[in-house]
């Protein structure tokens, strides 16, 4: 069972990581070509993620994933983002959400436990998806305007 306290806590703070994590993507030289994007639709569409955490971990398919992500992707090189640049994005959105919990969650129990290494385990597979699925998207829309 995963430990929906922790999905919980994501959600509930899913504003303030928002912000938090827009303020990285902005300072970073590896994603740098997000500058130009304003920050709060960067902030809108990781908030939403953030925000419904625990459907996107437990009852989206991946097909869900697919659809958001291939959009993701395709919108990021009309954009003009570079490849390396998104894939920074999207692992530092990971890295956030990881360096969040690190700070916030307590175990106190070995059950605790089991349901929070449960619940990362699902949100590493969710990035994991995440990216691969931006990258069909990124591709498809380079060939398109390529052809």
């Amino acid at each position: 069972m995963i430990d929906l306290r922790l999905a919980r806590l994501i959600e509930n703070h899913a504003d303030e990581l928002a912000g938090g994590l827009v303020k990285k993507v902005q300072n970073s030289e590896r994603t740098s070509d997000f500058r130009d994007i304003p920050a709060y639709e960067l902030e809108k569409k990781v908030g939403e993620i953030y925000r419904h955490i625990s459907d996107w971990l437990l009852t989206k398919t991946d097909s869900d994933i697919e659809l958001r992500f291939t959009d993701v992707g395709a919108l990021r090189a009309q954009e003009g983002i570079s490849f390396s640049h998104l894939l920074w994005a999207i692992t530092l959105t990971k890295e956030h959400l990881w360096g969040f919990l690190q700070r916030e969650a307590l175990v106190d129990r070995a059950v605790d436990l089991y349901g929070e290494l449960q619940l990362l385990w699902l949100l590493d597979q969710f990035f994991d998806r995440a990216v691969y699925y931006a990258t069909i998207g990124y591709e498809k829309a380079r060939l398109a305007k390529a052809a």
